[in-house]
């Protein structure tokens, strides 16, 4: 079986919250996965600020991993150090953001990117180009620990359907925490259109290029395809 490294980019004292997307991914695709977290970032990446701060540790995190791996992600949507890991690691290297771009864009060519702020994060929009077609943050949310409260909840609702509003095609969930969230699948089913969860994407891809017999199994539950 196939290994897989997951870097967070939240520090977190409970271990539920900090192996959710490692469960995901492993039962997804039918890897193991070996989770770890950067040190002092308790309110993960949000802004330019804690990216930064938080690439260093990731380069860092991904070189201790890389020995006892088949291949790592980094399950963020800013997709901090990825080109830095890549450049200095000879096993594949994906990173959350980046992945869930190119998935939604099989999907269709409006994505409305739901994330932590109107802008959306680089690595998103870097590959997204003209084809992101609009990006809603959820009220009074600010960061990642902020989602996982029923006023996150409720107003990560408001933010998807103000998308659908705009005319998204696809909804591209940028930002991990809503993975933690566990909200794709409703979504889906409030709104009709396909949903992109960015972790798992980044996981579908990883594990087929590693030729995982799973992956092929289930890779639909990285974005699904069913029309409304």
């Amino acid at each position: 079986m196939k290994r897989i490294g997951l870097i967070r980019v939240l520090s977190s004292s409970d271990p539920r919250l900090l192996n959710i997307h490692g469960r995901a991914v492993r039962e997804a695709f039918g890897v193991e996965v070996l989770s770890r977290a950067v040190q002092d970032q308790p309110e993960g990446v949000h802004d330019v600020e804690t990216h930064l701060v938080a690439a260093p540790k990731v380069i860092a995190l991904a070189a201790d991993l890389a020995p006892y791996v088949d291949g790592i992600m980094i399950s963020c949507s800013s997709d901090p150090g990825l080109k830095e890991v890549r450049d200095q690691l000879d096993i594949p290297v994906v990173g959350a953001g980046s992945a869930g771009a190119a998935a939604a864009l099989a999907l269709g060519s409006r994505i409305g990117v739901l994330a932590l702020s109107v802008e959306p994060p680089g690595a998103v929009a870097r590959v997204l180009g003209g084809h992101l077609h609009g990006a809603q943050s959820p009220d009074g949310v600010t960061h990642t620990q902020d989602l996982l409260t029923p006023s996150g909840v409720y107003e990560t609702f408001l933010a998807a359907e103000r998308l659908v509003d705009e005319g998204a095609e696809v909804i591209l969930q940028a930002c991990t925490g809503l993975t933690s969230m566990g909200v794709s699948r409703e979504l889906r089913r409030r709104y009709g259109l396909p949903v992109v969860d960015a972790v798992l994407a980044a996981g579908s891809a990883l594990t087929l290029h590693l030729g995982n017999p799973g992956a092929r199994q289930h890779a639909a539950d990285a974005f699904d395809t069913l029309s409304p």
